[in-house]
């Protein structure tokens, strides 16, 4: 391989070890955007929307965003951030952490509507703070999968670069040095 390819490439060892926490943790904000729903089967709100376990979700959501955050932050103080396929990666993981980071406060938010309901006796105001509460979750769920998209992008970006050094691979193998000449019988090359 020439020297500026080498710079150039991420030690597959390492590529292998983010892909899996990449996946593992897109997994888990997946999982988390489709579990913690609020409406049921049928489209409703609750009529007595649980404080507790709305504001569960916005401490579920914060620590996974941290979790993003310290991912994001240890892969921009590697020396791999600089090459293309990083910095690909690192644009992958800040949208990740930017997306992730809003999550919590709108799960909190959708946790102080329902914390305001049940003291609220102008149906009007009900109304707009069961929508308000449904809204926020909403959103908080949708910045959920948003976050999972950009890990899936960014482990995708880091299964292009293996790819890319396979194929790397293959042709310094095929550029070995030149085959001697055959020889005729008699052992003589002419």
């Amino acid at each position: 391989m020439k020297p500026d390819f080498q710079r150039d490439l991420i030690p597959s060892d390492e590529v292998f070890q983010l892909i899996g926490a990449l996946n593992a943790m897109k997994d888990e904000l997946l999982n988390a955007a489709q579990q913690w729903e609020l409406l049921d089967e049928n489209g409703h709100a609750p009529a007595t929307p649980s404080y507790t376990a709305l504001l569960q979700h916005a401490t579920d959501a914060q620590d996974l965003s941290r979790d993003v955050l310290r991912l994001t932050a240890n892969f921009a103080r590697s020396p791999h951030h600089t090459t293309r396929a990083g910095g690909t990666v690192l644009k992958h993981l800040g949208t990740a952490a930017t997306m992730s980071s809003h999550a919590a406060p709108h799960f909190t938010e959708s946790a102080e509507c329902a914390l305001a309901l049940p003291r609220s006796v102008n149906p009007t105001d009900r109304h707009y703070l069961a929508n308000r509460m449904v809204i926020d979750h909403a959103s908080a769920r949708a910045f959920l999968r948003r976050t999972s998209e950009s890990l899936r992008d960014a482990a995708k970006e880091l299964d292009d670069h293996l790819g890319f050094q396979r194929f790397l691979a293959t042709l310094t193998r095929q550029e070995g040095p030149p085959a001697p000449p055959p020889t005729r019988p008699g052992g003589r090359h002419r």
